[in-house]
């Protein structure tokens, strides 16, 4: 059995505005390193998969983007919804392809916009997955947790299954800090990273089980995957699939569930307060990224200059972004309520900024 990556390329992270916008959305950013985390995320895959057998979904506003980023993938490889259903339909979509070029294949699906640090220990529990996937199991990445975490979902794991593997006993939300302290402590629990890997046959079947109104969707543009009838189908039909997330569609209904545990230095890079998490700190725990940021008697600050210059003097734990036509200054620890600025930018007509 061969792997097909599938890259999750969709969202639209509006944490990271005003760096972030529709047509340049998060996985667009080189936040982690000097290279957007989308490129990092399909340069991982080397030694596992070829760019040829590589696919991204994405939408239409940022296919362009997509293959100027990734010029190596084949452009047949780049499948572009013609409008957001969230992720079972994007992954059911994805699933045809391959199934269609090879019907034993093995896809491993991946977030566009997440960041690893240990890349040969990630490939490494990739391909034990992989391995486990061929037996006909729907396959979880488990990521060992560091910290009590209230920002992730969490895996609850069982018994121990052949290939390094455990049964899933339970897919568990966002905890209360309590209750992430309780699962840190009991050594049962892994941070759900959103990795999943399985045989094209096995999710097809998955979705027809417990998805059947996708199935139907899927099954009128199964047939004319690869043929001029494509476009046409996918513009027909895709737009009637139910916007549910592979997480509840699919994963939380299904019974062999099987999680390989990592820990390779992961992380979802999903705010901006998480940057110290990638990128190193200077001695007064200061990450600056860009160029014309100064700071003075200044400590634990997360800044991204746009060239031009910017002081911060005496400040402590703030975020400052200068993307050159807004800037965003908000506390350390509320950089999640970010999004709320774009909600109110496209309240008072001032969409264009988004």
């Amino acid at each position: 059995m061969t792997l097909y990556p599938v890259v999750m390329a969709g969202g639209s992270g509006t944490r990271f505005w005003p760096l972030s916008r529709k047509a340049r959305p998060k996985q667009f950013l080189a936040l982690a390193t000097d290279r957007p985390l989308i490129v990092e995320t399909v340069t991982r895959l080397k030694g596992l998969a070829t760019p040829g057998r590589t696919y991204v979904v994405c939408g239409p506003v940022h296919a362009r983007a997509v293959r100027r980023m990734l010029p190596r993938l084949p452009a047949a490889n780049v499948l572009v919804e013609p409008i957001a259903r969230n992720t079972a339909p994007a992954i059911g979509l994805a699933t045809l392809h391959v199934q269609a070029r090879d019907p034993e294949g093995v896809l491993a699906v991946l977030p566009s916009d997440h960041h690893v640090a240990d890349v040969a220990g990630f490939r490494a529990v990739l391909a034990r997955a992989a391995g486990v996937a061929r037996s006909g199991a729907l396959v979880t990445l488990g990521i060992k947790p560091t910290r009590p975490e209230t920002g992730y979902g969490y895996i609850r794991v069982g018994e121990p299954l052949d290939g390094g593997a455990a049964r899933v006993r339970a897919f568990v939300e966002k905890p209360d800090a309590a209750t992430a302290a309780g699962y840190l402590g009991s050594g049962e629990y892994l941070w759900n990273g959103g990795i999943f890997v399985f045989t094209a046959r096995a999710m097809r079947d998955a979705i027809d089980r417990h998805m059947p109104e996708l199935a139907a969707v899927l099954e009128r543009i199964a047939p004319t995957v690869g043929t001029s009838r494509y476009a046409a189908a996918l513009r027909r039909h895709f737009p009637s699939a139910p916007a549910v997330s592979i997480d509840y569609g699919v994963m939380e209904k299904a019974k062999d569930i099987a999680v390989v545990p990592g820990d390779f230095g992961w992380s979802d890079v999903g705010s901006f307060a998480a940057l110290p998490e990638v990128r190193p700190a200077d001695a007064d725990g200061n990450v600056v990224l860009g160029k014309g940021a100064v700071l003075v008697d200044s400590a634990g600050c997360v800044v991204v200059g746009s060239g031009r210059p910017l002081g911060l003097v005496g400040l402590r734990d703030l975020v400052v972004v200068d993307a050159g036509d807004a800037v965003l200054v908000v506390p350390r620890d509320r950089s999640q309520d970010v999004r709320s600025v774009v909600q109110s930018l496209r309240a008072r007509g001032l969409g264009k900024f988004e």
